[in-house]
């Protein structure tokens, strides 16, 4: 099984202030490692401040690294970009990231254009894509006027245009309806069929015990476990049944940011 994403202690330091003049040296990651395999569905669980977006914005060449090594397909995130933007593609939850006043297909003719697909190829792709997240038949009205969940199943089609072998999930059900949460989640596993490798945060542990063939739970910029759903359960519940819910609670020391 090869290796899609690499972590090797990573920090990552900045100064933040204390009221209006006191400077502080924040950690916000504190060395982690982990590895993600090729074709794997990863979830980074943990609490607001955590350290899942900084390690997202890593990873995905937005920010530097303090120390430490993060690649792609054995890419450096930091120095080798150019070699790792065309493989991967990010997706977050809520309703940015669209033109609303493009029509769906629009967008994804406007995203494709970004990365510089042939026409030949967005062609045939947009469709497919379209019909991949239930958008058919409404593919050519404006974004605007559809429903959030609409907008976040448009959101997975563009995070998708690149056809990118690795694809980071930040909170992708967020703010959806129960239904359109599961037509989320069944497109994501669909997307795991096809071979796609997923790195996912979420805030809803019943969604990483769904859909994660292992989780890391991180606080306060260190990873404080990893392994799969039935390996946490039985290492801290003796039940692999148990809610992970319960299994984050005892992790993170009580808190029920969930």
């Amino acid at each position: 099984m090869s290796v899609a994403i690499e972590v090797r202690n990573l920090t990552r330091t900045y100064e933040g202030t204390i009221g209006m003049t006191k400077k502080k040296t924040i950690e916000a990651l504190k060395g982690i490692s982990f590895t993600v395999n090729e074709g794997e569905i990863f979830g980074l669980l943990g609490p607001n401040g955590a350290g899942k977006t900084t390690t997202i914005k890593i990873l995905t060449t937005l920010l530097a690294p303090s120390s430490g090594d993060a690649e792609i397909f054995g890419c450096k995130c930091f120095g080798e970009e150019r070699f790792i933007r065309a493989k991967i593609n990010f997706i977050f939850g809520g309703e940015r990231g669209l033109y609303w006043r493009l029509s769906a297909y629009e967008n994804l003719q406007y995203f494709g254009d970004i990365y510089k697909i042939p026409g030949k190829v967005l062609k045939e792709r947009i469709p497919k894509l379209i019909k991949l997240v239930n958008l058919e038949g409404r593919e050519h009205e404006k974004v605007e006027g559809f429903s959030k969940g609409m907008k976040q199943r448009l959101q997975i089609a563009r995070g998708l245009i690149n056809d990118p072998q690795v694809l980071f999930l930040d909170e992708p059900t967020l703010g959806l309806d129960p239904v359109g949460a599961k037509d989320l989640r069944n497109i994501i596993l669909k997307l795991k069929e096809e071979g796609k490798t997923m790195l996912l945060t979420t805030h809803y542990m019943y969604e990483a015990d769904e859909l994660c063939d292992r989780i890391a739970i991180i606080n306060n910029g260190e990873i404080v476990d990893l392994g799969t759903s039935k390996e946490l359960k039985l290492k801290y519940l003796e039940d692999e049944k148990g809610a992970l819910e319960e299994v984050y609670i005892k992790l993170i020391g009580g808190d029920k940011s969930v």
